[in-house]
């Protein structure tokens, strides 16, 4: 990807979110120069990747298939005791995250408002393939089920807990509109706990086309 495209999807974004009447932490805003020497005020922050991220999947196309999102907070197990994570991210109309599940993250997904988030779901098998079992999950403390590839869509305000190993591919649901998508979870390991259905790659490749306007959650080491 282009650094002048992650500046303006970065821009749009904190746009966003403004609209959205949700607010990010001061440092959010920090200009890349602002990181320097910053390491032991803001260790947490870097060693466990809080701030900006976003990936086309390697696909070189992020409206169709991307996500852009803010990791607020996480924990990490070789240096702290939190055992929860919490993100913030932003959904386009049919922007694709691709089929995948987590190992080790059970996880909250949230609608906080703006358009409808649809999602399919599958159970996984021992190979990690997709079995043709129902799946059963929650949305809000409610019981429910649907045949495997179902399609449940999210409301603004509902969310759907996932546990390990269930696959799930989501995207805005068509003419409703950007989505503010919230997640809940337990600690984020996005180098080693995550299984997609077909390989993607998570983090993009950036060509340097202008200077950041900020850095993102897996640049810190550049910049401190």
């Amino acid at each position: 990807m282009k650094r002048s495209e992650i500046n303006k999807l970065i821009s749009s974004s904190i746009e966003f979110f403004d609209q959205m009447n949700f607010r990010l932490p001061p440092w959010a805003f920090r200009k890349p120069e602002d990181w320097k020497g910053k390491y032991a005020d803001c260790s947490e922050i870097v060693d466990n990747m809080l701030g900006w991220d976003l990936t086309d999947f390697g696909f070189g196309d992020f409206h169709k298939c991307g996500l852009i999102l803010f990791t607020i907070r996480n924990g990490n197990f070789k240096k702290d005791r939190k055992p929860y994570a919490e993100k913030i991210m932003i959904v386009e109309e049919l922007q694709e995250t691709p089929m995948h599940f987590h190992w080790s993250k059970m996880e909250d997904i949230i609608n906080r408002g703006g358009g409808n988030l649809v999602i399919e779901l599958y159970n996984s098998n021992k190979e990690g393939g997709f079995t043709d079992l129902p799946v059963i999950f929650r949305t809000d403390g409610v019981l429910r089920r649907v045949d495997a590839g179902g399609i449940i869509v999210l409301t603004p305000g509902e969310s759907i807990c996932l546990e390990q190993g269930v696959y799930h591919r989501f995207y805005g649901e068509k003419g409703k509109g950007r989505v503010l998508v919230g997640e809940v979870s337990a600690v984020n390991d996005d180098t080693s706990d995550n299984r997609f259905y077909k390989p993607v790659g998570r983090f993009p490749d950036i060509f340097e086309d202008e200077k950041p306007l900020h850095i993102l959650a897996s640049e810190y080491s550049k910049y401190l």
